[in-house]
């Protein structure tokens, strides 16, 4: 399934751990030419040097400001000439019931899962208007299809995500770029232990010991999106481990 991805230039936010490292470890074995951004930059640095990613690979970046992630995409198109995928990855899930009023939390949901996704489009469109030629993956959830107690806020980012994205993709037609929404079920990765609220945590916890499966899941389904031919545009993919009811 390499065909359609060697040689491609892909940044990806979120890129140190869970979701985003593992697309990382899965298109460079397939040969793409990657910069990663997250804001732990050690864990970039160490999965950079680990995939051989040459110098310049990795940016720290928090993808709630937008000048961080425009640097971010400056970065791949200084580095090799073009952008050919944007992984808009980055994401918080720090669920909570809404009567206990975590409001810095939804703030931060909103920043990091709406926003972020945003300033990723705005850095990279240009470019890819300009080459005529692009493609943009961002990531929403199961959660972006069904709400749950306890998930509102974080349903309602994903939600978003998805709203614009299928927004993205109309409007794009004219420059030949492709727009991919992928909402996984529960993957194992760090994003039940951002959840504060006891009553939420505890279920989510249970729910992921008891059915997630690995984030290479993820990674494999970028690499089909990817390695389709350039007049195949797959659009979205919602996928759960095969046990998982929600």
């Amino acid at each position: 399934m390499t065909e359609n991805i060697k040689g491609k230039v892909v940044v990806i936010t979120g890129a140190s751990s869970g979701l985003g490292e593992a697309a990382a470890r899965r298109l460079a074995e397939d040969g793409a030419k990657l910069v990663l951004g997250a804001r732990r930059i050690d864990r970039l640095e160490a999965l950079a040097k680990e995939l051989a990613l040459g110098d310049g690979a990795v940016l720290k970046t928090d993808v709630s400001d937008r000048e961080q992630v425009k640097q971010l995409v400056e970065r791949a198109v200084e580095k090799h000439g073009r952008i050919d995928v944007l992984i808009n990855n980055a994401g918080l899930m720090p669920q909570s019931l809404l009567e206990s009023l975590k409001v810095d939390e939804w703030d931060r949901m909103i920043d990091v899962n709406i926003k972020g996704v945003l300033y990723g489009i705005a850095a990279a469109l240009p470019d890819m208007k300009a080459q005529k030629s692009g493609h943009i993956i961002n990531v929403s959830s199961v959660a972006g299809h069904k709400i749950g107690p306890g998930g509102a806020v974080y349903s309602a980012t994903k939600h978003a995500v998805r709203a614009i994205s299928e927004g993205l993709r109309q409007e794009v037609k004219p420059y030949n770029i492709r727009t991919t929404i992928i909402s996984p079920g529960a993957v194992a990765t760090e994003l039940p232990n951002t959840i504060t609220d006891p009553a939420v945590a505890g279920r989510v916890r249970e729910l992921y010991d008891q059915v997630a499966i690995s984030a290479d899941s993820f990674a494999s389904v970028v690499a089909f999106a990817m390695s389709q031919p350039d007049d195949v545009d797959i659009n979205e993919v919602l996928y759960r481990p095969t046990v998982q009811v929600y």
